[in-house]
């Protein structure tokens, strides 16, 4: 009789055990239900009682669930070419050199009109003529006896000129990937 009221007595806890956490369950799903339902669509709002509407997104070209990063590419006039910053300076001193040295150079519309700029600083600095305008050219042509016969030439052969001392003509795509082609040239 013993080992009956011994095997009631583990029956009881087992069923009072079972009970709690069966209430346990219920209270953490409920629980669950009810914040999913405070962030849910049209969910009413704990503070007015008035429905909580998302605000309608305006993104051009992202892809849906991503954000929007577009930016404007305002004075971003600069043309990469393609390179990393070293080598794009390579690229326009070696330009610039060769422009100067043999007055044309055939080459592709971005470079050409890349170069145009560098090109007629250097003609600015030959006709101001002064040492500190010298040493910036000396520090960005890479010959330096052609900028001294730069300076020597500038102040005569563009003394009536105010800028435009190059002209970029453009030519016939090139033959292997037809990329557009120019001359530049000085004027």
């Amino acid at each position: 009789s013993s080992v009956e009221q011994q095997k009631a007595a583990n029956l009881s806890k087992h069923q009072i055990n079972s009970k709690t956490t069966t209430m346990r369950v219920v209270a953490l799903l409920s629980a669950m239900v009810a914040g999913a339902s405070a962030f849910g669509m049209g969910s009413t709002s704990s503070f007015t009682g008035s429905q909580i509407v998302d605000a309608p997104t305006y993104s051009r070209g992202a892809p849906a669930g991503r954000a929007n990063l577009e930016m404007m590419r305002h004075r971003k006039k600069l043309a990469k070419l393609g390179k990393p910053a070293d080598q794009r300076k390579a690229l326009l001193r070696a330009l610039t050199t060769e422009v100067i040295r043999h007055g044309r150079i055939k080459t592709t519309l971005v470079r050409a009109k890349a170069v145009r700029k560098h090109v007629d600083h250097m003609i600015e600095l030959g006709k101001r003529g002064d040492l500190h305008a010298r040493r910036q050219a000396i520090a960005w042509v890479y010959d330096k006896q052609l900028v001294h016969s730069l300076f020597e030439a500038a102040p005569d052969r563009y003394a009536d000129r105010q800028g435009g001392y190059t002209r970029v003509l453009r030519t016939m795509p090139r033959q292997g990937d037809n990329a557009k082609m120019a001359v530049i040239e000085l004027v």
